[in-house]
């Protein structure tokens, strides 16, 4: 150690070299995580060394020029750039990469082109979930499987490893993710021909030979000069169609009008219907609201079947327009397809373009034939009871109708409804037939008690002898017939005059009571008598036949109605 102390100090030269370098040193500006320049000074078997102008040659893996075909073009004496990730490791060497270098820079470079759009070369190395692995310009980046053509491939053996054009669709710069196109490409490329193309057409144009490239059940893609059109399935004819495979094949020539060119998007609509006449132009001429027509069945819906009525008019059958009797018949069950019908034209709306028809009216109708049959007798068959009514079917017309349980009986008791089950027969009158709706009635066969005030010329204002039926806490119930059909309540307020005698329980089944009729009414079946309007008319009547001569002999109230009973009057003393 000494004697290298002596050496040193006694060595101009070396002191000299060692001043050089520090100085050399010293201008080298190197900073770690940048790229920097380097020269290539030697290439191995395994590494490529290279001049980074630092205190040591630096030492890259060969692996890492293999890429884009560079290490066949490397030679001493070439500049490249490497990233510089250690100045001077623990080992005292220097950490680059030609790797990460190409990747900082195709990254810059990729956000560069990101905000342009700029198309970049790209090569698909490999599959992942969901698409693919394109490296571009060194940086690996995740190409969707969607965005590898325009439309769907089935293999893409014939696009690995070769050049492709891409563009940079999304940039995470946190993640360090990249998404690319190469769909993108392809079709601004194709946006660019389609619009070069669409300079030759415009609407109105008529073309003779476009061909037909695919068909889907609402419509037909065509090709026109190069440039793809939509022929919807609505703008195939006037009248409707199933399908439009039905009518034409592919690579078949149509002629058809350019109806509308989207400068936005590019698309052509095109339309066959268009080249013809509307046959809804001049349809309230042809045919009148009201009429009889003949016409073919088309097809069956749920709600209806379609009628064509001549070639591209057709119009709609509803279900409630196909049978009388049931209003939610089902199609199949009176019609057929190709079948020929007679049918009355309901309504024609021009603007919407839709014909009702009805297939019922030109049959006979059994609701106008029942009309004439209101009032007379029909035994019916229960096909159903619910909770308030009873329906049943005419069997002779086809036609149901409804009991309801007021008019199974005069006492309207709709406990009346559990004697009577599906499949029942019983007679009843036809009350009304009105808007395909019938009424029955079942008591209409039985005399109506409230005939009673008729039979006996009893009216309102009469008064009548009754009979008590049951004593109740707010009244009691009398009945006005001998048969006891005619079951009237009268209220506690109307018993008797003075309210000491309106006293419900003073009262007992069977009594006598006279009452006043004071309400009939025969619609709502209503009937209101009262005790005590009796016993103030019969005090009123009293008063008027012998009031005046009592009141000059100073006879009292109470003697006259003893006198007028034919009571003893008693001696005042």
């Amino acid at each position: 150690m000494a004697i290298e102390q002596e050496l040193e100090k006694n060595s101009p030269t070396q002191k000299e070299f060692q001043n050089l370098l520090d100085k050399d040193f010293a201008d080298r500006k190197l900073k770690e995580n940048e790229i920097i320049k380097a020269t290539v000074t030697e290439i191995t078997k395994n590494f490529i060394v290279v001049d980074c102008k630092a205190k040591m040659e630096g030492m890259i893996p060969i692996e890492e020029f293999k890429n884009d075909d560079e290490l066949s073009k490397l030679k001493v004496g070439s500049k490249i750039d490497v990233y510089l990730e250690r100045i001077e490791s623990f080992r005292g060497e220097i950490v680059i990469s030609r790797d990460k270098a190409r990747k900082m820079k195709a990254w810059k470079k990729m956000e560069k082109v990101f905000e342009t759009q700029e198309e970049m070369t790209g090569y698909i190395t490999g599959k992942v979930k969901g698409g693919f692995i394109a490296t571009v310009e060194g940086l690996p980046c995740f190409m969707p499987s969607s965005q590898i053509d325009v439309r769907p491939l089935k293999r893409i053996d014939h696009l690995m490893n070769t050049p492709l054009k891409v563009i940079a669709t999304r940039i995470d710069k946190n993640r360090g993710n990249v998404c690319v196109s190469r769909r993108a490409v392809l079709e601004k490329s194709k946006n660019a021909e389609i619009t070069e193309a669409l300079k030759n057409i415009k609407a109105g144009d008529i073309v003779e030979n476009a061909i037909v490239k695919a068909t889907t059940d609402w419509g037909i893609f065509l090709d026109i000069n190069g440039v793809d059109a939509l022929l919807h399935v609505s703008d195939l004819s006037h009248g409707r169609v199933k399908k439009p495979s039905d009518l034409v094949t592919i690579g078949q020539k149509l002629k058809v009008k350019i109806t509308k060119i989207d400068e936005k998007t590019n698309r052509v609509s095109a339309s066959v219907k268009a080249l013809t006449e509307d046959p809804y132009a001049n349809i309230d001429k042809k045919y009148k609201v009201g009429e009889i027509y003949e016409g073919t069945i088309t097809k069956l819906m749920d709600y209806g079947c379609f009628v064509s009525i001549e070639d591209g008019i057709e119009g709609l059958i509803h279900n409630s327009e196909l049978d009388w009797s049931n209003r939610n018949i089902k199609p199949n069950k009176v019609l057929s397809v190709s079948q020929k019908i007679k049918f009355k034209i309901v309504n024609i709306d021009k603007d919407t373009k839709r014909i009702s028809l009805s297939y019922k009216a030109t049959l006979e109708n059994p609701w106008e034939k029942l009309k004439e049959k209101q009032g007379e007798i029909f035994k019916i068959k229960i096909i159903n009871v619910t909770d308030k009514a009873i329906f049943g079917e005419l069997s002779e017309y086809g036609l149901s109708g409804m009991l309801h349980y007021k008019e199974i009986s005069y006492e309207e008791n709709i406990e009346d409804l559990k004697k009577y089950k599906k499949n029942d027969t019983l007679d009843v009158k036809i009350l009304e037939v009105k808007d395909e709706k019938i009424k029955f009635s079942k008591r209409a066969l039985d005399k109506d008690p409230m005939s009673w005030f008729k039979d006996n010329n009893k009216n309102v204002g009469d008064i009548i002898t009754t009979r008590i039926h049951e004593v109740m806490k707010t009244g009691v119930k009398v009945s006005i017939d001998k048969d006891k059909n005619l079951i009237v309540p009268i209220r506690k307020a109307d018993l008797a005059k003075d309210s000491a005698d309106a006293r419900p329980e003073v009262f007992s089944p069977g009594n006598a009571l006279d009452a006043k009729i004071i309400e009939i009414d025969l619609k709502t079946r209503k009937i209101k008598l009262s005790v005590k309007a009796a016993q103030i008319d019969e005090e009123k009547s009293l008063i008027a036949k012998f009031g005046a001569g009592a009141t000059k002999s100073g006879a009292t109230l109470k003697g006259i109605f003893e006198k007028a009973i034919g009571k003893k009057e008693k001696k005042d003393k």
